[in-house]
């Protein structure tokens, strides 16, 4: 039995990194035809310094309403599993980092209704450049914006899923493509933010 669209697709939006003193925070835009800039979709927080990692999506900028969240189960772990929440508080979808595989080319899990995804660094080159940046002294306190994307493919088809691709700007930018309908959007947006907010751990 196919599964059916999830309840909220989005083919295409664009995530942007803005820095504040004590949170990260992401915007979630539609995009354009053109690749332009559309509406806000979802504004995401990070708050640092929290033991169980926690990103919180609000409809606009004045976080008045919740629309969904991913939250870690363990404390502190670099492959915790993480869940992802509608507003009302359900689980919709879930993914985690696999430790191993991630050492030299960063190895991500996703999971939602009817679909078993794995996405992997699109260039292990470039992976193991930032590793090796990052191991020497002294240059790894130099900020340089490696350029790196991530594909996720079905687990038993092969099918593309979704893909995430950084574009350079001194902010980090991400243009995000769901091909597969049953990935919902508040699944794809949560794994998207998870690209860069949990990148380095």
């Amino acid at each position: 039995m196919t599964q059916p669209p999830a309840a909220m697709v989005v083919p295409r939006f664009l995530v942007k990194q803005r820095i504040t003193v004590m949170v990260n925070r992401y915007e979630v835009l539609a995009a354009n035809p053109d690749g332009s800039e559309g509406p806000l979709l979802a504004l995401a927080e990070q708050k640092r310094l929290k033991l169980k990692e926690e990103v919180v999506f609000y409809a606009d900028a004045d976080k008045r309403r919740k629309v969904f969240s991913f939250k870690a189960r363990q404390r502190l772990d670099v492959a915790a599993q993480h869940d992802v929440f509608d507003e009302y508080g359900v689980a919709i979808g879930a993914f985690s980092k696999r430790f191993g595989a991630s050492l030299l080319r960063s190895t991500w899990e996703l999971a939602a209704p009817g679909l078993q995804a794995l996405g992997r660094e699109r260039r292990p080159v470039i992976a193991v450049l930032r590793r090796v940046w990052g191991w020497i002294p002294y240059l790894g306190n130099v900020w340089v914006p490696f350029v790196f994307h991530f594909d996720f493919v079905d687990t038993a088809t092969g099918a593309p899923v979704m893909t995430s691709e950084r574009r350079k700007a001194v902010r980090d930018r991400y243009e995000v493509t769901v091909q597969d309908p049953r990935l919902d959007f508040r699944v794809a947006a949560a794994m998207a933010v998870a690209l860069d907010a949990l990148q380095s751990r």
